[in-house]
């Protein structure tokens, strides 16, 4: 069965949808003459470790830890540990567990 109104509810959601774009719009227009970052935009955040720790990633354990430096995370089975924190050549972080 066709409904009678269809016209009128069609136009009215051009009208809503129509008003929604223009106040987007708007308030880009509002951002670009204030100079003001909109909500999708912000400062990056630093995901790193702290400083003067090292951060490692435990693929089977799906987890990430922070040691203090030249020390490894506990050995246990599996001892699929992985460095993330870039460290200078010659570190402990060179070495295999257990040599």
């Amino acid at each position: 069965m066709a409904r009678r109104n269809y016209g009128f509810e069609r136009r009215r959601r051009e009208d809503l949808q129509r008003g929604r774009q223009e106040a987007k719009r708007q308030r880009k227009a509002d951002r670009a003459e204030t100079g003001a970052a909109g909500p999708e935009i912000g400062e990056a955040q630093d995901t790193s470790a702290p400083a003067g720790l090292w951060e490692w990633f435990s693929a089977s354990r799906g987890r990430a830890v922070t040691t203090a430096p030249n020390s490894r995370p506990p050995a246990d089975e599996p001892d699929d540990w992985v460095l993330l924190t870039e460290v200078p050549p010659g570190s402990a972080a060179d070495t295999p567990p257990g040599a």
